[in-house]
């Protein structure tokens, strides 16, 4: 079960001033340090389960690549025998 997404008071100040940011060069509006706040904690309820699985899905692609190249060294380390799978 996903738990709530929480950032430190120092990553939410960050993620504050991004948004303001965005705001104010993008879309040409000042918005105060309340709203950002309220849209960051809106899009990590509601958005932040599909970046948080697409980044599970990205790791466990790493992983099984990971794994098949070791299966791959290991493959490479046997020995011949008379013996067949």
């Amino acid at each position: 079960m996903l738990s709530d997404i929480k950032f430190s008071k120092n990553e939410k100040d960050i993620l504050i001033q991004k948004v303001k940011m965005y705001f104010f060069e993008e879309l040409d509006q000042e918005i105060g340090g309340f709203d950002a706040e309220f849209l960051i904690d809106f899009f990590s309820q509601e958005i932040g389960a599909y970046f948080y699985n697409r980044g599970l899905y990205d790791a466990q692609a790493l992983i099984a690549n990971k794994v098949d190249e070791i299966s791959e060294s290991l493959y490479e380390l046997e020995k011949p025998t008379e013996f067949t799978k």
